[in-house]
């Protein structure tokens, strides 16, 4: 089934798979960018009970895009992908997007660092830049052991995954130096990262289908671990996105499987296992008070072009919201 656990569905998705999902800070407005070359944001009107969605506006990239990140002050939306460069889009006011970072290849990953007013773009040339919106040239590039897989900001924390495993972690105090740069707990390719609320630590997911949980302080190492997730059977899922929850700090895994599952890490336990899509979700992510899960639902390509038939292939955005009902309290409190 498309739609297993009756979430609501958003209108007008898009025409390819969706490669990630962003809200507003400030409200509900939802952010998708597409392998469709197309950033489309949706205004999202919900009550306790329901979700509804009305298309507000729309962008193109000349190629697909990869990523996307909001302003702090939740007007401005930037997306990056493999055109190589973010575009600036002043989406609340009307405006029109401008190009303000550019990279030698691909960009995988943007965030707004409302701390140091600058945007940070990791990118598959190996490098990080830091940009200064108002100026051309990067403040700052750092270099980088492999290409950007998945990037997370929880100021000042900020967690780099590349391509060989390679886990960097930044002080954002001292944006200049690597803090620490470990090699994945993980035994396969990372998919991606998410800073702890509480910048200890930060989890990582991979295409084997298990996540680990990782503390920065050498004193808590005994704490680290990692777990299965996303298997059934002898069937192994890509992690494709894990999302804190912005109050209580449980996490969502989301996966090829179609499936999305609530984690709490300090109790060690599934939460709750919601029923699987037909098809891959590609990325998820929570609205600023955690009221609305949204997950996308599409091909990933983990099984290849050969497993992928466009005429079949569509392309879903979903609302969850997450209600704290007897059915649910134990995971929202």
């Amino acid at each position: 089934m498309a739609n297993p656990n009756k979430s609501f569905e958003v209108v007008s998705p898009p025409t390819d798979s969706v490669s990630s999902l962003s809200f507003s800070p400030t409200g509900n407005f939802l952010v998708a960018t597409s392998w469709d070359n197309q950033v489309r944001c949706w205004e999202v009107q919900k009550t306790s009970t329901e979700a509804k969605t009305a298309a507000k506006a729309a962008i193109s990239h000349d190629q697909p895009v990869l990523c996307s990140a909001w302003k702090d002050d939740g007007m401005t939306v930037f997306s990056g992908g493999c055109d190589k460069q973010v575009k600036m889009w002043p989406l609340m006011s009307g405006g029109q997007p401008v190009t303000v970072a550019v990279h030698d290849a691909p960009i995988k990953e943007v965030a707004w660092i409302s701390q140091m007013n600058l945007l940070v773009t990791g990118s598959w040339d190996k490098t990080l830049k830091y940009w200064d919106t108002r100026q051309q040239p990067p403040v700052h590039t750092q270099q980088l052991p492999e290409r950007c897989y998945s990037l997370s900001v929880r100021h000042p924390l900020m967690v780099v995954g590349t391509a060989d495993r390679n886990l960097i972690i930044f002080n954002l105090q001292n944006p200049q130096a690597e803090f620490k740069r470990i090699i994945s707990p993980l035994k396969y390719q990372t998919r991606c990262v998410a800073a702890f609320p509480d910048q200890q630590g930060f989890l990582v997911g991979s295409i084997e289908g298990r996540v680990g949980v990782h503390h920065l302080d050498d004193a808590q190492q005994n704490k680290n671990f990692t777990f299965k997730c996303h298997r059934e059977g002898n069937e192994i899922y890509s992690v494709n996105s894990l999302n804190f929850h912005p109050v209580h700090h449980t996490f969502a895994t989301s996966g090829s499987d179609g499936a999305f599952n609530f984690w709490d890490k300090d109790s060690k336990q599934r939460l709750k296992a919601w029923s699987r899509c037909s098809q891959p979700i590609t990325c998820s992510a929570f609205n600023n008070d955690g009221s609305i899960f949204a997950y996308a639902v599409g091909y990933d390509w983990s099984k290849g072009a050969e497993n992928h038939n466009p005429s079949a292939a569509k392309n879903y955005i979903y609302l969850h919201l997450p209600q704290v009902t007897t059915l649910e309290l134990l995971t929202w409190i």
